[in-house]
């Protein structure tokens, strides 16, 4: 599947296009950028495969897709700090550098997906946990995703499988 992220006139706002159909969808607070930093709040521009699904099976059950799938754990977490040597990678907590949660009390990670961007190979502040997640209420800037009403996402999934890429701009 051939995902597609186009702007909208708003600079955190996008249209995400798949399957002939299009999604209203957030993105950073900096909107798109071709030359992602760490911390800039910018959705990187290009074309990424979707790595994998990380789901929450205590809010819902295993989604529909052709994707590689698996649970989120109550110690999951993304590192997220430059220099580290599991920057942008998923890692246990604690360890001993930033990481974000995956298990968050709201529901923006419920559903996850995994983004190929700066990964083959990583490169040290180029940016990390660049996800398709789950929007905030009012389609709030993301800091540097993209995000989708869950019932989107699911919809989006279920068409997706080995192969599938999101070109973002």
């Amino acid at each position: 599947m051939k995902l597609r992220l186009i702007p909208h006139i708003r600079p955190t706002r996008g249209l995400l296009q798949a399957g002939g159909r299009s999604f209203p969808c957030a993105i950073g607070r900096s909107g798109l950028r071709r030359q992602k930093r760490e911390g800039d709040g910018a959705t990187p521009q290009g074309v990424f495969e979707l790595r994998r699904v990380l789901y929450r099976a205590d809010r819902l059950p295993p989604p529909r897709t052709g994707l590689k799938i698996r649970p989120i754990g109550p110690c999951d977490g993304w590192c997220d700090a430059p220099g580290h040597a599991f920057y942008n990678q998923q890692v246990q907590l604690p360890i001993s550098a930033s990481a974000e949660r995956l298990a968050r009390a709201d529901p923006l990670y419920d559903l996850v997906v995994v983004l190929g961007y700066n990964d083959a190979p990583v490169v040290d502040g180029l940016g990390s946990a660049i996800f398709l997640h789950v929007v905030k209420a009012n389609f709030a800037p993301t800091a540097g995703c993209v995000a989708l009403r869950r019932k989107d996402l699911l919809w989006v999934l279920s068409m997706c499988g080995p192969g599938s890429h999101l070109r973002i701009g």
